[in-house]
């Protein structure tokens, strides 16, 4: 039985029946309803769902888009993506072209976990990558990946004319498709939705001298080891003196600027809050400190910790799959019921929620 949930009609952003592309709130419950395209239209072909019986194409033919390609994983054959291309009505074509310049020609999006017989075993194998920081080589986002940098270096699309967009686990995986392209000059507008944050939640101590202290005394580790394992990897003097060690590989990132949404009640988030406060912090200590975070940042203290112990490959020691240096970061700060009403893609078309951004620019 379909939960009123899937249904547009019931929980559907109904209100925008006059979308404007220029408004940032109607870009957010856009792009969040085309990842629950994606949620919804894997149900519909785990439960068989066709024809009217299906529940999935009102989530993106509501916006006058159409879903040109799914995105299906290679282990256990689910859609965890999809490609949407704008068709708006004959009649509007002229006005969307020459007046709303900011409305995507295409959105890549995908969905994050499901909890469901037919896909939670490949998707919970892909969580497990997410934690060890070894997204990257799984199938999954090579197939993404690819979809990604062939729409935006087609002549006929490009990066400007193109959207990222994910939940949670799909979140991820547009922000690591994202960070890819941005490397390489190319920067994609993206809507990344409760990304995970692979570290304690420090946001949700109450205690804000302790949530400093936390973070501070993990920067220095983190940083401390990044350092150490530097100098085992030198095989002589002469080449640590070569190291250009004032070179800054985040600066390379720090043009692009996703919409991260968050909310504090979800802890698998929450700490992109005190992720780019505490960036701040450091910064203003002086001594030296903002130079530790720096270098903290583009490293996995897991993965450190494991490479210290002797302990090869478990988790990838290089920069974590969440560390981005600039981003407009948006906040929830409606009261949740519990974890689930937090983590949820729902509340990000909402109308009547709290939301607070601020843009954190990389210096």
């Amino acid at each position: 039985m379909a939960s009123d949930r899937e249904d547009f009609t019931l929980c559907g952003p109904s209100h925008l029946t006059n979308l404007d592309w220029t408004n940032e709130n109607h870009q957010r419950c856009v792009a969040a309803c085309l990842v629950q395209g994606i949620y919804i239209v894997e149900r519909d072909r785990q439960l068989q769902r066709q024809g009217s019986q299906a529940l999935a194409s009102p989530w993106w033919d509501f916006f006058h888009f159409k879903l040109i390609r799914h995105l299906i994983d290679d282990a256990d054959f689910s859609i965890f993506g999809a490609i949407y291309e704008l068709k708006p009505p004959q009649e509007d074509t002229t006005t969307i072209t020459t007046l709303d310049s900011k409305a995507p020609r295409y959105v890549i999006a995908f969905r994050g976990t499901l909890t469901k017989p037919d896909s939670i075993s490949r998707d919970l194998e892909l969580d497990i990558h997410i934690i060890r920081n070894g997204l990257h080589r799984t199938s999954r986002f090579e197939i993404a990946m690819q979809a990604v940098r062939s729409m935006a270096s087609s002549s006929s699309v490009g990066a400007s004319n193109l959207w990222l967009t994910g939940h949670s686990m799909g979140a991820a995986m547009a922000l690591l498709a994202g960070k890819t392209l941005a490397k390489t000059g190319v920067y994609i507008k993206s809507f990344l939705f409760n990304p995970p944050f692979v570290s304690p939640p420090i946001e949700r101590i109450s205690n804000e001298r302790v949530r400093s202290g936390l973070r501070i005394a993990g920067s220095l580790v983190t940083a401390g080891l990044a350092f150490s394992r530097t100098l085992k990897q030198a095989q002589q003097p002469q080449q640590l003196q070569e190291r250009n060690l004032s070179e800054d590989p985040l600066k390379a990132l720090s043009l692009w600027l996703p919409d991260i949404h968050v909310n504090p009640g979800d802890h698998l988030c929450c700490e992109y809050i005190g992720f780019f406060e505490h960036r701040g912090n450091m910064e203003q200590l002086g001594y030296g400190a903002g130079i530790v975070e720096r270098m903290a940042m583009q490293h996995s203290l897991g993965g450190l910790l494991m490479d210290a112990m002797g302990v090869s490959n478990a988790v990838d020691v290089q920069e974590p799959v969440h560390v981005i240096p600039s981003a407009k970061l948006v906040v929830n700060r409606t009261a949740s019921e519990d974890y689930k009403e937090a983590h949820g893609i729902h509340q990000w078309w909402r109308d009547d929620q709290d939301l607070v951004s601020n843009i954190y620019l990389f210096k």
